[in-house]
This record gives structure tokens, sequence and C-alpha cells, in this order.
């Protein structure tokens, strides 16, 4: 007979990570305990104290602080709030038939934090649930796995966790110039018969050795994984040059994967971030033997996102991670993070060539190769994802949230694998960070239970079954896009993405000319306003806006009382409007400089005037006829602009206004442009620049909405 413990000091707890048993938790008065499993034989071991190097997102220590308060909360009712400020409302049950007896398990979801959720039965505590992106893990009494999500995991449509793990240990792969690259084998270990395994490839700029734990669950289902440090970076050979050598490297080591022994020939890659970037990178090689690529939250090209986004030079995103690579062959992620260094400063430091110097000490190689090309050319074309997008053949599974910095990457990514009709694409869109399926709540923005999901990590191995080992699980026959609407709060799927029942809307520009700050009498219009005036504003790159550098819902009603932004503003809603999808926006404006930025944002103004951003990007002028027209502007011509903007999915509340904003600079996002057309990496005079922007038939400024018809 299993008895329910209440007492849960002392007690045994199971920990499974990606459905996989990990080996007894017990917590002691004074410490926390492990009995591993020895990952070879999958044998426990003796019982000693957790290891700080353990690969976990579990909080281990702030359960075992608060074990006693977990242990006697009141579970019962809609909402538990804890003694140390953490509040639970009830979410969902599982039920089993647990020795014979029908049981039920209640899961409490944690609002306002990081998610740790809990399972009780009949009002004690079985389980904690931590969900993230690289495997759900739980710590359940034993007997009660029954009653969480692990038995998603029990599908058998999905790899099970039969394998031990065989570290090879590191190889020198050459790449074709004598670069060797640090590469790390895992091979699966137990099962006889089976000697070459299909393999999932991971290549890093962060030291291959961080996050290896977190792989490790691919190799116990079955996976070969080859963990590798990109060239420069951690034990890797020759120097980092961001994003050049990513598409080549990529290829020669999947040539050096399929001629091992252990490969079937079939190989795999997963990247985020920049890891993202990598695995694009990879596809665009076109190797015949890449048949399966998940790709989240990458970044994109660098001229288009990371280094030049729209071709303005990057400021806090790109210097955080550039000076963090640049101090050494490891990343210092206390810079990264903007704990070591102040952020205000660094994008104040001029000039711009030299800011590694002032801030690290030293030069950036990166830094300094970027400043040798200010203009696009070939180094940057060998660079750009979209360049050879028409040699991807591997299916993509694309992953992404509102709230990703990244956005950007994500976008050109899908841009390029629909025009090129990508077999088998799959986009996955949901109300997510950067670190994706973290959190319910986001900077007072507040989400569905389901918000967080349980099967994220199932859904990648789902990829990786279907299409390195031809499991027939039905994920390619799903609609092709997932995505969450903020404010409705819930999931939908799609044939596209844009939503294929989405109509695309232009809102047009219009007033009387005064539409400076949130005071003026800009407005959205659904058709152009004849006879309607031209809006003009100073920029002056000395003061420049400065509105947070995160993608997040900010308020941008404060930063909307400056004169230097055009604001238009729609009617108050009659009903709820849905818009989900790619946003752009076509501005036709003059400037009195040779060159100038552009910076366009979408938000979402409430009765009380609260103006909550939801998407934005920005354009050089000088490339408004592409990247490889780089043409200055005569002073005081009209030009028409084409600005990509970042994806939503929203609900515009009744009685709410759409708000369009314009103006030339956000420091925290980019350098502001010094309207000369010169090098922007060098020292020069800043111009004060006067900016027109036209609205009437003849010059239809609008930003396009693809709106969803209610159901």
């Amino acid at each position: 007979m299993i008895i329910i413990r209440t007492d849960l000091k002392h007690l045994p707890f199971h920990y499974y990570y990606a459905g996989v048993y990990q080996g007894e938790i017990h917590f002691t008065e004074e410490r926390i305990m492990h009995a591993i499993v020895e990952p070879r034989q999958r044998t426990q071991m003796n019982e000693n104290v957790l290891s700080e190097g353990l690969s976990s997102n579990l909080p281990f220590k702030q359960i075992h602080e608060h074990l006693d308060l977990f242990a006697n909360a009141k579970w019962k009712g809609e909402r538990v709030v804890l003694p140390n400020g953490l509040q639970y409302e009830r979410y969902k049950p599982y039920q089993a038939v647990i020795k014979g007896k029908k049981q039920e398990g209640i899961v409490w979801a944690l609002r306002n934090e990081t998610a740790l959720d809990v399972i009780t039965v009949e009002g004690i505590l079985v389980a904690f649930i931590c969900p993230h992106r690289h495997g759900m893990e739980v710590l359940v009494q034993p007997g009660y796995e029954d009653l969480t999500p692990l038995v998603a995991y029990r599908n058998p449509q999905l790899s099970q966790p039969e394998y031990g793990v065989n570290d090879m240990g590191t190889y020198m792969v050459p790449m074709k110039d004598g670069t060797r690259l640090a590469t790390d084998v895992y091979l699966p270990e137990g099962k006889t018969g089976i000697e070459a395994f299909p393999t999932i490839l991971v290549r890093t700029c962060y030291d291959r050795n961080n996050k290896k734990g977190f792989l490790m669950h691919w190799v116990n289902k079955g996976y070969a994984v080859v963990n590798q440090d990109v060239r420069g970076r951690a034990d890797s050979e020759g120097e980092l040059v961001p994003f050049y050598y990513e598409r080549d490297d990529g290829k020669e080591t999947i040539d050096w994967i399929v001629a091992q022994s252990w490969s079937n020939g079939d190989v795999g890659i997963w990247g985020a971030s920049y890891l993202g970037y990598v695995a694009i990178a990879a596809a665009t090689s076109g190797h015949p033997n890449l048949k399966a690529v998940v790709d989240e939250v990458n970044v994109g090209s660098p001229f288009t996102d990371t280094v030049r986004r729209g071709g303005a030079v990057c400021s806090w995103p790109l210097l955080s991670w550039t000076l963090a690579q640049s101090v050494g062959n490891r990343t210092d992620f206390s810079i990264f993070a903007g704990e070591s260094v102040d952020v205000e400063t660094v994008v104040d430091a001029r000039p711009i060539r030299e800011i590694p110097q002032q801030v690290i000490g030293k030069r950036s190689g990166p830094w300094d190769l970027w400043s040798q090309h200010p203009e696009y050319d070939d180094f940057w074309r060998n660079c750009t994802l979209t360049e050879r997008g028409d040699q991807i053949q591997a299916p993509v599974f694309v992953i992404s949230g509102w709230y990703d910095g990244d956005g950007p990457g994500v976008s050109e990514t899908w841009r390029m694998l629909t025009e090129h009709d990508v077999p088998h694409r799959k986009i996955w869109l949901g109300p997510w960070e950067h670190n994706p399926n973290r959190a319910r709540d986001f900077r007072g923005t507040r989400f569905s239970h389901d918000a967080v999901v349980y099967d994220y990590d199932i859904k990648v191995m789902s990829w990786f079954d279907r299409f390195l080992k031809g499991m027939e699980n039905g994920i390619e026959q799903e609609t092709r896009a997932t995505y969450y609407v903020v404010g409705n709060n819930e999931w939908r799927t799609s044939e596209d993405w844009t939503p294929a029942e989405a109509t695309i809307t232009p809102f047009y520009l219009g007033g009387d000319g005064h539409a400076n700050s949130s005071f003026g009498d800009g407005l959205l219009h659904y058709q152009p306003i004849e006879r309607a005036k031209t809006d003009t504003f100073v920029y002056n790159p000395k003061y420049p806006v400065a509105y947070s550098g995160e993608r997040e819902p900010e308020n941008m009603a404060q930063h909307e009382l400056r004169e230097d932004i055009l604001v238009y503003t729609s009617e108050k809603l009659e009903e709820d409007m849905i818009v989900a999808g790619e946003l752009s926006a076509e501005i036709y404006a003059a400037s009195t400089a040779t060159d100038t930025d552009w910076v366009v944002t979408l938000t979402d103004v409430d009765e009380d005037g609260n103006s909550l951003r939801l998407s934005d990007y920005i354009v050089r002028a000088k490339y408004r006829k592409g990247l490889d027209q780089a043409a200055l502007l005569t002073p005081n011509q009209v030009e028409r602009y084409d600005i990509y903007m970042q994806n939503i999915a929203h609900t515009f509340r009744k009685g709410h206004r759409l708000r369009f904003t314009i103006t030339s600079s956000n420091k925290f996002v980019v350098f502001p442009n010094s309207n000369t057309g010169e090098n922007p990496y060098d020292e020069q005079e800043a111009m004060i620049a006067k900016q027109t922007v036209y609205h009437s038939p003849k010059y239809p400024s609008h930003i396009r909405v693809p709106v969803i018809n209610k159901r």
C-alpha cells in the first residue's frame, strides 16, 4: 500500500529529468542528499551530498529552505499563498489508479515567479514540477509518478530512456583550413545489436562543458550526441569570427560525423540564440545528411539583426555579447548580464570603434573586424542566412516568443523558410522570453496557467524522432503554426504563419500636422486622408530616445511625451481586435540630413493612457533600397521606407486604441545616427536633422496589421 508522507524531510523523492530517472533526493535538516544514477550502466549509487555541478534548473536549495512551508500549507480552494510570498493557483488534475485505488493529483501553478509547480493528493504535497526549455524536471514521492506530467513521456510514439551514456571523450576535429574544433561524443550504451545511431549535433560559443548535462537525455533515448565548441571558443582552435565560419564548419562537422562507425548517417542539429543561428547556418549548407533542425530563439543575420540591426549599429544587445566573448576564450557572463559594467556608460562611450578598450581594457577581434566593414559587402554576405536559403533541405522546427529579443532573427528565418517552401517547416510562438517556457507573468502582463507548457521538450524529441528515426508520431501532420494570443490568453493553431485566416489591414497615418508627442493630433485611420498635413520633428543625436533595449511590454507613455516622437493613435475600438502575425510599415519621409534612422513602434493604449509596447524595428535610411544598394539621401527629398516589424499575437480590447509612433533613435538598441552618412565607427560631429513624415493619398504612410476575423 502506498502511503502519502506529510513530513517531507528525510522523505525520499524520485528525481526525473525529461522523463529519465536520475536517482533519489533526500532533504535532511542540514543537507540535500542525492543517490545518483551512474550514467553508463544506469545503476543507482550510494547517497552523497547533492553536487553543485548538477545540470538542473530545479531550485533544490529553495525547496530545502522552505520545505516545511510547502508541507504545512493548506492546499485547498483556488489560491494558496505561502508565508514566503509564493502564490499558487489551482490548475488541473491528473488521475490514475494506484494500488487498486483511483487517485487524483491536483497541479498548483506558481504565479509571478519562474515556474515551480506542485502536485497534491488529498491536500498533501507529493511532487514538484520545474518545466523549462531543456526538459521538464520532476521530484515526486515514490509511487505517485502516474499523477504527474511524467505520464506524457511514456507515449509509445516517443523514444524511451533505454540506454546508458558512453562518454567517448574529446576529439579535435579538423576543418578544411586545419583549425581543430573540440568535439565531445556521447553514445547510447547497453542495448545489444545496435551499433550505429542517429546523431544530434550541438555547436556552442559558450563552452560545451557548461550545458552538457542537459543533452544527456537524448543519449538515454537512443541518439548519439556531438557537442562542439565553435572555433575560437573554449577548447577549440582558431579565432572567433562570429557568424562567418558557422555554415562551413557545421557542414564539415557533419561530414566528420557521418564518417564515424557509430553514425547511421542521419544527423539533426539543435540550437538556441547564437546556437540557433549556427543551426540554421548549417542548414543553409544543404548537407544531404542533415535531416532535422530544431531552432529556438535564433539570432538573425548580422547586418539585419545582431550587429547592424536594420543597417544601424547595434549598441547594448551587441556589446553585452561581444565584450563577454572578448575578455578570453570563455564567456564572461557578468558582462553579458550587465552586472560588472554600467550599461549606460558603455553605450555612451565614444568613439564606437574604441569601446572595447575603454570597457574591458583590450581590443576585441570581432569589434575591430566589423568596424573594418562599415558597408554590406562579401564579408557580410557570407554571414547572411537568406543568401543561401534555397539550399535548405531539412525540416526546420522554429520556436520563439513575443518577448524574445531575437525576434527579428526568428522572423527572418521564417520568411526565408516560407519563401523557399521548405517542407515540413513548423513554428511555435508562445508568451515567452529569450529563455522560453519559464513563467506565467511578465512585466505586469498575466497569462493563463498553460502559458508554461509541460511538453516543450517532448515536442523537440518528437521532431527528432520523426525525421531521424522515422517514427510515425504524426508531428509533421500537425498544423504548421501554433501560437499564443496574449489578452485572450489562449493557444491557437493555423495552417501558416502569418495565420492563414488573418486579413492584412492597413492603418493610415493622418492628422493636422502636429503629431508630436501623445498630446499631438496624430491619428490612425482605415483610409488615407485627403489633404493631410505633414508632420515634422527635430532629431538631435546628442539627446536620443532611451527606452528599454529589451523586448518587453514596456509602458511607453513617458517616452511619448517627447516632441521628437510622432504619435498616431486610433479611435477607441468598438469591439475586441485580435492581431496575429508579421507586421510591417510603409513610411514616406524626408530629412535634411544625408543619412538618418527611422524607428517605428506599435503599442496598445488602454483607458488609463498606458501605452504598452508590442512591436518595433529600425531602418537606416541609406539602406532603404536594399543592403547592397547603399545610397545617401538627397536632403528634403521624399523617400519610401518598407520596414518589417516584429511579429505578435495580441488582443486589443474594446475601448483600447492602437498607437503607432515614429522617431529616429533608441540608444539602448542602436547607437544614435550622427546624420552625416560617414563611417559610424569613427569619431564625428553629429548633425541635427529636421525630419518630415508624409501621409496623403500620394504618400500613404501606414502600418500593415494582420487582423484575425471573429470566429
